[in-house]
């Protein structure tokens, strides 16, 4: 049976006033799929997000939900179908963990009403998913980055939306934590949903994600499933570096690194050893 289309950018070209960062996007997305957005810094890859949520305004080409433009969709209408876990959230003094997963129920309730207790009951279920039971009552001011960013996600999760946007959702978070949301991600995709999300473990994304978006060279360089798009030519021509790519033995997964430039290295050195020498004799 074919997958539903969820998403479609046609023609998109993303960027800020003046200045185009991507041009020329045309992709579809479907059901259940993970799509892990890569590329170096500055390639565009949050712009991407916020411009397909409608944050940022396209420069050209459309973005349409269920084949239906973007534009014509109400705010509350839209985040019934798409929720988006940006970078750097803000959130205000005194509020708990509670409180903020419980925004995400905001496009299913008039302006007038609470909290109903089937609301509550799904935050709490999603705080447990996500290990963030323990901090329901606690203010968010006073939790790790680390656990605000899970507290962040059961947001989302409790938004119940077919199609989720995580930007960077692994920030802040140690060893565990970040596999742990990538896990999170493949799940829910298993599940039905449709993720987007802006990566840079590159390991990770290779082995959960099932699709990548690899910008550079102010376009979308490639589209398609891990094994195609990590290649050594293709991440070296996005990153301008030089990649290397291999496959770890033991559990088959790609492990991806930058190859040492002997002449690079050589000059680093060179700086090295004359920033650290003790010039507190030289001084007259």
């Amino acid at each position: 049976m074919q997958q539903e289309i969820v998403l479609q950018l046609q023609g998109l070209t993303i960027g800020y006033e003046e200045k185009t960062i991507i041009s020329d996007i045309n992709a579809e997305v479907r059901t259940g799929e993970l799509i892990g957005i890569i590329g170096r810094n500055g390639a565009g890859k949050s712009t991407l997000l916020k411009t397909i949520r409608g944050l940022l305004p396209a420069k050209a080409g459309q973005v349409l939900y269920f084949g239906k433009p973007l534009a014509s969709y109400g705010e509350k209408e839209l985040a019934r179908r798409v929720a988006y876990l940006q970078q750097n959230v803000e959130t205000g003094f005194g509020y708990t963990g509670l409180d903020i997963v419980l925004t995400g129920r905001y496009p299913y309730m008039k302006w007038w009403e609470s909290e109903k207790d089937e609301d509550k009951e799904l935050a709490m279920d999603c705080m447990s998913y996500t290990g963030t039971l323990d901090l329901a009552e606690r203010p968010v001011t006073e939790v790790s980055g680390g656990q605000k960013q899970r507290i962040l996600l059961a947001k989302v999760l409790a938004q119940q939306t077919p199609v989720l946007f995580l930007d960077e959702p692994t920030t802040g978070l140690d060893m565990v934590y970040r596999e742990e949301i990538f896990r999170f991600a493949r799940e829910l995709a298993n599940m039905g949903k449709t993720i987007l999300m802006v990566v840079h473990e590159l390991d990770l994304a290779a082995a959960y994600c099932s699709r990548i978006f690899l910008l550079g060279e102010g376009k979308l360089l490639a589209d398609g499933a891990p094994e195609q798009v990590f290649t050594e030519k293709l991440l070296s021509r996005a990153y301008e570096a030089d990649i290397s790519v291999e496959q770890n033995p033991k559990n088959g997964r790609l492990e991806i690194t930058t190859k040492e430039n002997p002449e690079a290295k050589k000059k680093e050195l060179n700086l090295l050893q004359k920033i650290c020498i003790d010039r507190t004799n030289l001084q007259e």
